[in-house]
């Protein structure tokens, strides 16, 4: 084929493309002009607030839905272990199965014991306070009883009458027999006599008018003043002192009563009786008769 005639057939295809472009343009443009216009609408948004979305409700349903879903679950699992349950494979009513364990003895008799949270007092236990109650109950009314005596005794001496120790030494009446010992049983005589300032009689004593009288009964004169009293005996080491003896301190002197104590009369307010030796240092001396 020459040239000339390939240039023909090459201009023939771009001439049919062109048509067949033409055509597909033009069929397209018709399309469009039958196809109705369409309409223009506006839409005018309005300011106008929302309600918010509650969101309780899907909360409850959720509150609700939870334990539920757990009951179904967990119900039948712990149903199906229960007493009287029939078994759904083999149609069998389920047997109790009741717990058993082992308590030690010792633990079993400490339960035994233990009542609504307190413990049993056994009975022994029971005599026990009752005698012990029973033993405070009568101290209580030895010691009442006592008090009263004494109130007794203190209030009869202050209306006592009879001779003071300087009017026993002058009467020359006869004397009992003289020993430590009857001295210290005479003196125990005036316990709960009251306390009174220069006083020599049953009716009020001071510590050395105390100690004065009741040599006198003895026939023994001694002056009424402690220090002067301490001087006029022989002391005597403190192992060797008996109820009787005299306890001599510095201003104040008493009847030495055994076992570290002393009768005396010690202080306004406090009648006569017996006590421990209070003083930090003091000396035994003994009258001779």
């Amino acid at each position: 084929m020459t040239e000339a005639g390939n240039n023909e057939s090459n201009a023939d295809s771009l001439t049919a493309a062109r048509s067949q472009t033409l055509s597909r343009r033009e069929t397209r443009l018709a399309r469009e002009a039958q196809a109705p216009e369409p309409q223009l609408t506006r839409t005018v948004q309005t300011n106008v607030p929302t309600a918010p979305r509650r969101r309780w409700g899907s909360t409850l349903a959720v509150a609700l839905a939870v334990p539920a879903l757990f009951g179904t679950v967990a119900l039948p699992a712990y149903a199906a272990g229960l007493p009287g349950q029939k078994d759904p494979a083999s149609g069998n009513t389920a047997a109790g199965n009741p717990q058993s364990f082992a308590v030690d003895s010792a633990v079993a008799e400490t339960a035994d014991l233990a009542r609504g949270g307190f413990d049993a007092t056994s009975s022994a236990e029971l005599a026990a306070n009752a005698t012990a109650r029973a033993q405070a109950e009568a101290q209580a009314q030895r010691t009442a009883t006592a008090a009263a005596s004494r109130a007794a005794f203190a209030a009869n001496q202050t209306a006592y009458t009879g001779p003071s120790a300087d009017q026993l030494l002058a009467s020359n009446a006869p004397t009992p027999s003289y020993s430590l010992s009857a001295v210290f049983s005479e003196a125990l005589k005036y316990q709960g006599v009251p306390y009174v300032l220069g006083g020599a009689t049953p009716a009020g004593f001071d510590c050395s008018g105390f100690v004065k009288y009741v040599f006198a009964k003895f026939g023994i004169a001694l002056p009424h003043n402690a220090d002067t009293q301490g001087r006029m005996g022989t002391k005597i080491n403190v192992a060797d002192a008996v109820p009787g003896d005299l306890v001599v301190s510095a201003g104040h002197i008493g009847f030495y009563a055994g076992n570290g104590m002393i009768l005396h009369a010690s202080r306004p307010g406090v009648p006569l009786r017996i006590g421990p030796i209070y003083a930090k240092s003091w000396s035994i001396v003994r009258i001779a008769g």
